[in-house]
């Protein structure tokens, strides 16, 4: 059930007060140290927990000498509650400010070993001259927990690459690219010019992101289908010291080029476009699908379409949503 359907039933259940206690009960995994932290009566609480139940004609807690656990239903209800009381309080400081300058705090998260890694300069500059009370939280991370913290509301957005559907955030792709192989000058691989085969690429030891990126999702699914080995040197989430290992000549890495050219401006790095067949990758921007952004939130998504609009432009001389892509 959406959290609008559940917002339109009878007004007992829509006291956000009950949700809010309901919240808090699970969270403290005891109704006692709940009515602790509420400054309630206990019987108090009780009731409330007994009228939702009453109201939803499901059992929510499952109460023992070590406190209480949510059922099934109570974790529907408590998932719920949660997008609920968060619109709640936005509405609230959104009505509060409306006509104002937006403000509060946006947090972003970008993929590391991706273009947009190199936009946080430009993100936070604009972001400061535009909105000077909007506090921008930024992090690195990947798609592994990503769908949770948008859906818990933790993150508003994120610039990473695309893992495919998943349930609670919607993707809008950003831009389609070519996998390349990153190497040392000095490491002899079998190419043509600058392109290398799928098959000459998996020669080379590498440097990949954990299993849970999808970086190197993509990379062991391109091998898998060609029955070819993944030669796996190490797994790297560190962009100075990816650098440093391929200084070292010690092995390569597969990025995107504009990714490549990014986190190594200032290496000569051989980056070689892998063909028969080719990977593609997809930067998406990521955002909840179940409520809407906050005013500073939306203020800071406009911000940061420009700035990858303009890294575009600057990089390709072209506004592509989609980078040409090459048999």
């Amino acid at each position: 059930m959406p959290p609008g359907d559940v917002a339109l039933q009878e007004g007992r259940l829509m006291d956000t007060r009950k949700l809010s206690y309901f919240v808090q009960i699970v969270d403290s995994g005891s109704i006692t140290k709940a009515a602790a932290a509420l400054h309630v009566a206990q019987p108090a609480l009780s009731q409330q927990v007994s009228a939702l139940e009453n109201d939803l004609k499901q059992r929510l807690l499952i109460r023992s000498k070590q406190g209480v656990e949510p059922t099934a239903a109570g974790h529907t209800l408590y998932r719920h509650a949660q997008s609920i009381l968060r619109l709640v309080e936005q509405a609230r400081q959104d009505v509060a400010t409306s006509g104002a300058a937006p403000s509060g705090r946006v947090s972003i998260a970008i993929a590391p070993y991706s273009m947009a890694s190199s936009l946080t300069p430009q993100i936070i500059s604009e972001v400061s001259r535009r909105y000077p009370d909007i506090v921008v939280h930024l992090t690195e991370i990947f798609g592994g927990v990503l769908s949770e913290a948008i859906k818990n509301g933790r993150l508003d957005m994120a610039l990473i690459y695309e893992p495919g559907k998943i349930r609670g955030v919607q993707f809008t792709t950003m831009i389609v690219e070519d996998l390349h192989l990153v190497v040392h000058p000095g490491l002899d691989v079998n190419h043509s010019e600058d392109t290398v085969t799928l098959a000459e690429a998996s020669k080379v030891g590498l440097f990949l992101p954990e299993k849970n990126h999808t970086l190197r999702q993509i990379i062991e699914k391109g091998l898998a289908g060609q029955d070819l080995p993944l030669k796996l040197v190490g797994e790297v989430e560190s962009v100075p010291s990816l650098t440093r290992l391929i200084r070292a000549n010690l092995g390569g890495t597969v990025l995107p080029k504009s990714a490549a050219d990014a986190l190594f401006p200032d290496q000569d790095f051989k980056v070689l476009r892998i063909v028969e067949p080719g990977l593609q990758s997809k930067i998406a921007l990521c955002t909840p699908d179940h409520e809407p952004l906050s005013e500073a939130a939306s203020a800071v998504l406009m911000v940061v379409k420009e700035m990858l609009h303009q890294q575009l432009i600057k990089k390709y001389g072209t506004d592509p949503v989609q980078l040409p892509a090459h048999p």
